[in-house]
């Protein structure tokens, strides 16, 4: 036992904080430095605090909060965790994401079972110090000697007083062991295009009435800042003007790695927490490599997507599928063409005029490739349906994700075999033609009530058909893909769908199906599991590389 906490490396603290407003990409900032300081030779991992008094982010709301990320243990967590993955090229686990709720539910359950022996267990110091003992295991598993962690929202409310108070007591113990990174908003309101200091002075005084004070200041504007703001943030905040890292808006997120080192932030970070970096990369960076390729790619093709989580208000947000972006831009790239994405409302194909359905359909085949990504509910499910009809019968390349591929199954039992009325019954629950249904034990969990992180969820093995499509793009037997679902196809309706043209072309370890093919089509495929969290830059998945390939040949 002593040889191994003698071997444990001392740990190292990133907070990275923000500052004026949400949004401005405190999770791509610490997947940055994270993956910066791995490339260099130090090993690290990253962690995400989200505020919510939710255990996980599998309850809330995709176009409210982003997409919900699936970890290979199953654990239900922020988008800003598939950054952390895809930019380490690494695999977290649960251990790297916590809530407040979580915190909360833990330490309750700690003082139930009397793991306090008897004290009077209260917020300050318990909840702090529970969160400082999860950082300390996840960096312990990781054996990281460096740790960045994301605290979600921004200073100066009131549901992240509790995790600042976690950095002080580690800060208090280790004072030269933590940094902490404030990303901060400069806005520009007028003509002029001149930025504005003055938020972001106040979400410095905002820190430091809690006892703490940024060591890197990463201004994010749209042009970048200039040497007199750079001054101006420095007199005004008492910081180093070499500690303020101007972050301005880029075409790809692919290049804040090589941004950030322009302002040398990891010479700084390093300084301050006396950390020995290479002075080579110890080998390629593919977030670097990509960053390149970007700007290199000639081609172009056009990729639609089909979904009903791109509506807030007035705008479009696409954070609800931003795996699937990632994923598809990856294997775009990796056959040199760049994936230009356009969303297309399922509801478009919802309207009883028949012009305009019309219009919509043949608008499909403006497309190189389609993907209907995942989903849940009722909202937009008959367009999907229709639009999916169209792309089998004109031949379109295609994609079908979790909901995406069950609605290809309930398309084709409906349009081929005749089942007129086939369903899943997530929809509609009183079907005769029961194509897609619930799995076994999960009916009674919707009864009791119990939704959160009950589903199928994470790693579970599939089984690759020989001689099928999936078979030549996958070049295995056995494959391992994460999964987030309630609801699964029928078996009883296989040998029918088979016998008309579609074949399953894998099944898990328990008999289930997971992967769908049409044995007349230029590419259409569906797959039960999520293989958008197992892209990474690197290492793109075989499925994407296939829509890309097809597309192309379109």
């Amino acid at each position: 036992m002593l040889s191994l906490l003698m071997q444990q490396k001392k740990i190292k603290y990133v907070f990275v904080v923000g500052g004026v407003m949400s949004g401005v990409g405190k999770g791509i900032t610490t997947a940055s430095l994270a993956n910066i300081f791995k490339y260099k030779g130090v090993s690290v991992t990253a962690m995400k605090i989200d505020p919510y008094i939710n255990v996980d982010a599998g309850t809330m709301n995709p176009v409210e909060h982003g997409e919900v990320f699936v970890l290979g243990d199953g654990d239900e967590c922020d988008q800003d965790m598939g950054n952390y993955e895809r930019f380490l090229d690494v695999t977290l686990s649960r251990d790297n994401y916590m809530t407040t709720g979580r915190v909360y539910q833990d330490v309750i359950n700690k003082e139930r079972s009397l793991a306090y022996g008897g004290k009077c267990v209260q917020v300050v110091p318990h909840i702090p110090l529970e969160v400082i003992e999860r950082i300390n295991k996840a960096a312990a598993k990781a054996n990281a000697e460096l740790v960045f962690i994301e605290i979600g929202g921004t200073v100066g409310e009131y549901e992240n007083l509790l995790f600042l108070e976690a950095i002080k007591m580690l800060k208090y113990k280790n004072p030269d062991d933590v940094a902490i990174v404030m990303v901060s908003f400069l806005p520009s309101a007028f003509e002029d295009g001149e930025v504005k200091t003055k938020p972001t002075q106040h979400a410095v005084r905002a820190l430091n009435s809690v006892g703490l004070f940024p060591d890197i200041i990463i201004a994010r504007s749209h042009d970048g800042i200039d040497s007199i703001r750079k001054s101006k943030i420095a007199s005004m905040c008492s910081i180093r003007e070499a500690n303020i890292i101007s972050a301005p808006n880029v075409s790809s997120i692919y290049d804040i790695v090589s941004n950030f080192e322009k302002d040398n932030i990891s010479a700084t970070l390093a300084k301050k927490l006396s950390i020995k970096l290479n002075k080579k990369q110890i080998h390629s960076n593919p977030i670097i490599e990509l960053s390149d390729k970007i700007k290199n790619t000639k081609k172009e093709i056009k990729i639609g997507v089909i979904g009903k989580y791109f509506d807030s208000g007035d705008y479009t947000v696409s954070d609800s599928y931003i795996s699937v972006i990632e994923a598809i831009k990856y294997s775009g790239y990796k056959y040199d063409a760049k994936v230009n994405l356009s969303w297309v409302n399922s509801l478009d194909f919802e309207t009883k005029d028949k012009i305009s359905l019309a219009s919509s359909l043949v608008g499909l085949n403006a497309y190189d490739a389609i993907i209907v990504p995942g989903g849940f509910g009722t909202r937009g499910v008959e367009g999907i349906i229709t639009a999916i009809k169209y792309i089998r019968e004109n031949n379109i390349p295609y994609l079908g994700i979790c909901y995406g591929m069950q609605l290809a199954v309930v398309e084709h039992a409906r349009n081929v075999l005749g089942l007129v009325d086939a369903h899943t019954t997530e929809v509609s629950p009183k079907t005769k033609h029961n194509i897609i249904d619930i799995q076994d034990g999960q009916k009674d969990k919707l009864i009791k009530g119990e939704m959160g992180g009950s589903m199928r969820l994470g790693d579970y093995v599939c089984n690759v058909k020989p001689k099928t499509l999936a078979h030549k793009l996958f070049r295995n037997k056995k494959i391992v893909e994460r999964h987030r679902h309630r609801y699964e196809v029928n078996n009883r309706y296989i040998s029918d769908l088979e016998s008309k043209g579609m074949t399953v072309s894998g099944y898990s370890d328990a008999g289930l199906v997971e992967i769908i093919e049409l044995d007349e089509h230029k590419y259409f495929i569906g797959i039960q599991s999520h293989p958008e969290f197992l892209a990474r830059p690197g290492s793109t998945h075989p499925l994407f590389d296939g829509l890309i390939i097809a597309a192309l040949k379109k």
